[in-house]
């Protein structure tokens, strides 16, 4: 059966599986950011300005397992089928929720974490699922549904855990193991394979590490290169709101878990209206180039806004400016996508997960270390807006690095 184009059309049960998989799975993690604080003070008997550090320390680990093993976990499915990486994924990932929430030190909470970071690794194989059922000429629409999945989980998600949080901090996670379990369950009966034997290859680890997409980055061109910059610093940029918004919010206005996660609710709305709404007609309308420009500069505005923020109101003001800083990521893509020549463009997303992935590793760490320096009694300066004056340098840096690099055709910086 083809549809009236002649392309065949996708397969809507094993598509909307895989979508719910991604919106489990960003739930799942959205539930209990706005709880880790609490957890980790309460496990660490710390206050919340060292739960921060700490925290950041936690958020690197699930990062670090998933940079690493997301290589192995495509290998595998390459090799034995998506189907069963997948699965075990889903049940991997609700133990490690269940381990959370009986928890006895921090000690069992890294470990749970990084386990949780080698399931959600599966993300590649989730791709690589729609990649096998979808025609090449659909793929683009199709995997713009992850990005509204992503957005719709991380809307729900906060709010879920906040709400549920309020009553008791532990249960986020038992609501997340639950989810993933029912899901496991639910793709054992109805999720086709959609990797037939013919098309598998035999396990190599050579293959299946990071080294393979460093190499990428240095094979480059020269504006090419620049962009990739360009990309970098605006993503380390934003790691200050992913790594420390819980800590810095319950720290600066006293919010519970409820509060956070409302604040984050709003975030994950206001990112599906950009990215569903405006991404596509401001790049109609002013080009790639300008609507990168456009979303790094309102970006660093919310970054100053967040900077001064002693007020709950102006935080809300930060996330509603800030919120154009959506377009940037898009348009940079598409920037980097016109100057890549058409067999290199899988090697260009694979040298951008590659940067984004170190950014999520070494970003929370260090926002959280400058955070615990300039905040507490042991303060060396009582500045607890510090870190986004560090999102302002490294943002400004992306900015003004875009701004020397130009395109020279027109239709992309019209």
């Amino acid at each position: 059966m083809t549809t009236a184009e002649g392309v065949p059309p996708v397969p809507r049960g094993p598509l909307t599986f895989i979508l719910l998989t991604v919106l489990m799975d960003v739930i799942g993690f959205g539930l209990i950011v706005p709880v880790l604080p609490t957890i980790v003070a309460d496990l660490g008997q710390v206050d919340m300005s060292e739960a921060a550090g700490i925290g950041g320390f936690i958020i690197m680990s699930y990062a670090l397992a998933q940079f690493l093993f997301s290589p192995v976990l495509g290998g595998l499915s390459d090799a034995f089928g998506r189907r069963p990486v997948l699965l075990a994924s889903m049940g991997g990932f609700a133990v490690s929720m269940l381990i959370i929430a009986f928890a006895p030190s921090l000690a069992v909470l890294f470990v749970a974490r990084i386990l949780a970071g080698v399931t959600g690794a599966s993300i590649a194989t989730a791709n690589a699922y729609i990649a096998d059922i979808t025609p090449p000429s659909r793929r683009a629409q199709t995997y713009g549904l992850l990005g509204v999945a992503f957005g719709l989980g991380f809307a729900l998600g906060p709010a879920i855990g906040g709400l549920i949080g309020s009553l008791h901090p532990r249960w986020p996670f038992l609501v997340a193991a639950g989810m993933a379990g029912c899901n496991m369950m639910i793709g054992f009966f109805l999720l086709p394979e959609s990797l037939p034997a013919d098309r598998r290859r035999p396990f190599n680890w050579r293959r299946a590490n990071i080294v393979g997409s460093i190499r990428q980055l240095g094979r480059l061109g020269g504006s090419l290169r620049q962009l990739a910059l360009v990309y970098f610093l605006w993503m380390l940029a934003i790691q200050s709101l992913h790594g420390i918004w819980s800590y810095i919010t319950a720290y600066r206005y006293g919010w519970s878990p409820f509060g956070i996660g409302l604040s984050l609710t709003f975030v994950g709305v206001l990112a599906i209206l950009v990215n569903g709404l405006l991404v596509r007609r401001s790049v109609r309308m002013l080009g790639e180039w300008r609507t990168a420009i456009t979303g790094i500069s309102f970006g660093t505005m919310a970054y100053v806004v967040y900077f001064f923020a002693d007020q709950p109101a102006l935080a809300y003001l930060g996330l509603l400016v800030g919120s154009m800083g959506g377009l940037t990521v898009p348009a940079l893509q598409a920037l980097m996508t016109e100057r890549a020549p058409a067999n290199a463009q899988g090697e260009l997303q694979g040298a951008l997960a590659t940067l984004s992935s170190l950014t999520i590793i070494l970003g929370p760490p260090l926002f959280a270390y400058v955070f615990s320096r300039f905040s507490g009694p042991d303060a060396v300066l009582h500045r607890p807006g510090m870190p986004f004056m560090l999102s302002i340098l490294l943002a400004g840096a992306a900015l003004f690095a875009l701004m020397r690099n130009k395109p020279t055709n027109p239709a992309l910086q019209q």
